[in-house]
């Protein structure tokens, strides 16, 4: 699986940015996709993760209600809604791609598949 996500750029306090990942293969439909980010001196962090099949996901609490992650399996891609951004939200996002198990993990040492990662920047 290869992965390439876009969308990232420089956005005010309470803006709002769309990332997407898209994906090489056949076989999209069977595996999870997260979103991880890494902030300057930080170390890389979840922030969500969908299940392609049957669009089950998981949220980190930090973005919970502000975020959104969608899937258009007939594009292999993954989109992740960013509104209501704030300076924290600022770091290089990430996505990742594992085959799917019986659960949703949100440790990114599980997922062998990345993208190269695209820089988000909110500013104050």
């Amino acid at each position: 699986v290869q992965l390439q996500a876009s969308g990232g750029g420089l956005v005010q306090a309470g803006g709002s940015l769309r990332l997407s990942c898209a994906a090489s293969g056949r076989t999209f439909s069977s595996h999870d996709m997260g979103w991880f980010r890494q902030a300057p001196g930080k170390g890389r962090e979840f922030v969500v993760v969908i299940r392609l099949s049957d669009g089950v996901t998981y949220y980190a609490d930090s973005v919970r209600g502000r975020f959104t992650i969608s899937r258009d399996n007939a594009k292999n891609t993954v989109y992740l809604q960013m509104n209501s951004l704030k300076p924290e939200d600022t770091a290089v996002y990430y996505c990742a791609a594992r085959q799917s198990t019986a659960g949703i993990t949100t440790n990114l040492q599980r997922y062998p598949y990345w993208g190269q990662g695209t820089l988000v920047t909110v500013s104050s």
